[in-house]
């Protein structure tokens, strides 16, 4: 539980990644050096100069303590006092203790001297600027003592900090111009190989350490493998069906020559939906060709896709349409997907009803008929080659050779998108949605 709440707030991309990875252990060591300079380094040196300037006060004070009198006490203690630049004056009633809340050194100072000098009044070292003013109850009376600061401490400790975190920082940031420019070639590998799942070819050639440099020379040959993969697959296909028109043609040539008869007539009917099959296998086979993205209006293919449709006798009707900016597309192959979506629509719904969404993300096409819709386990296996849910759809006006949606989810997959199926919201039978990253 504990890891997992972690890492939701762990930074998603490798970059901030690293640059966690870097700062953490800087950061770490920084406080670590820090926090070990001001307890034993600094408060040590501190207390330990304190306690020689607090040996020579205590002598002064002897002498103070020593004289027959008043008078006397303030002369001898001035002739030791003098010599050590110690400021003597035979005042301190108004004297409290002063220190700053910022001023670390400060408490060790204050706490040293009274363990030092048990008469010890009180300690001010914010009433005279770069001096420490002690006072002391002795039994010739108060008196104040004042010593310069730097006596007590080092001079400018903080140089020594400042000093390591300059250098953290300089160093920190030269790291960070080094692991971008480390960064740069896996990004230009991570963008070759998104647009190459959408269905586009972009410049690319292999930079960066090794194993970077290994990862994109992996990439290109997979590439050109699928990219061979494909058009291999598209010829053998195109070839087979082309090659198989012609027997087809010289059988409709034969039967065209024939008298009518209940025969002929179911032969003609079978020539013909031979003749369908044949163009579902050559739109299967150009679902992934190698036609070129290229920027278009998604909206006005929504649009051609209804003509189409319309003037081949389907009842089909425009929904709503989002307009906007163009997308990389391949027009000829998301034009194929629609007309197969539709024609699916309207032999198992009677109508079919087309929309185009869109967001910042990504465009929809929606095709929406009033059918039977297909239940939710068996909408995967329905988008496999050759898929035919007789008992899920009605096949009362015509049946197909199951690539319908096939062809469409081969077409949204090639532009790095997908197909789904669901309940029809706005008819109440299916509605398939192709979902293209803009």
């Amino acid at each position: 539980m504990f890891a997992r709440s972690l890492k939701d707030y762990l930074p998603r991309s490798l970059y901030a990644r690293a640059v966690l990875i870097l700062l953490v252990p800087v950061i770490t060591i920084l406080l670590v050096v820090s926090v070990v300079f001001i307890q034993r380094l600094y408060e040590n040196v501190t207390r330990q100069m304190t306690e020689g300037v607090a040996h020579e006060l205590r002598l002064v004070v002897n002498r103070i303590e020593d004289a027959p009198d008043a008078a006397g006490a303030m002369q001898n203690a001035l002739e030791v006092a003098a010599p050590l630049g110690i400021e003597l004056s035979a005042s301190g009633g108004d004297l409290s203790d002063s220190v700053s809340w910022s001023d670390l050194s400060g408490r060790v100072i204050e706490q040293t001297i009274r363990d030092e000098i048990g008469a010890v009044t009180a300690v001010d070292l914010l009433g005279r600027d770069r001096h420490v003013r002690i006072a002391v109850e002795t039994t010739k009376g108060p008196v104040v003592l004042e010593v310069p600061r730097s006596r007590f401490s080092a001079r400018n400790p903080h140089q020594f900090l400042v000093l390591i975190g300059v250098t953290a920082f300089l160093m920190t940031v030269i790291a960070l111009i080094y692991l971008r420019n480390q960064m740069r070639p896996i990004r230009r590998l991570a963008r070759a190989a998104d647009a190459f799942g959408k269905g586009r070819r972009v410049p690319y050639r292999p930079s960066g350490a090794t194993e970077v440099r290994q990862a994109g020379a992996a990439f290109l040959d997979m590439r050109d493998r699928i990219e061979r993969q494909i058009e291999q697959r598209t010829l053998m296909l195109s070839g087979v069906s082309h090659d198989l028109r012609t027997p087809l043609t010289r059988m409709k040539l034969a039967l065209s020559m024939m008298d009518e008869s209940e025969d002929t007539s179911a032969m003609k009917r079978d020539v013909a939906e031979m003749e369908r099959m044949l163009d579902a296998f050559l739109d299967f086979a150009r679902g992934q060709g190698l036609e070129e993205p290229v920027s278009t209006d998604p909206g006005q293919l929504a649009r051609d896709a209804v003509e189409r449709a319309k003037r081949g006798g389907l009842d089909v009707a425009l929904g709503q349409i989002d307009e906007g900016a163009e997308a990389m597309l391949r027009p000829d192959a998301m034009a194929r997907a629609l007309d197969n979506l539709i024609v699916n629509a309207v032999r198992y719904g009677g109508k079919a009803v087309v929309s185009l969404a869109r967001n910042n993300t990504s465009v929809q096409f929606q095709v929406d008929d009033p059918g039977p819709g297909i239940s939710p386990e068996l909408r995967v296996q329905a988008q496999k080659p050759f898929a035919r849910l007789d008992t899920a759809r009605n096949q009362d006006s015509g049946g197909g050779v199951g690539l319908g949606l096939s062809i469409a989810a081969d077409i949204a997959r090639s532009h790095g998108g997908s197909l789904e199926l669901e309940t029809s919201p706005v008819l109440g039978g299916l509605r398939a949605r192709i979902t293209i990253p803009i």
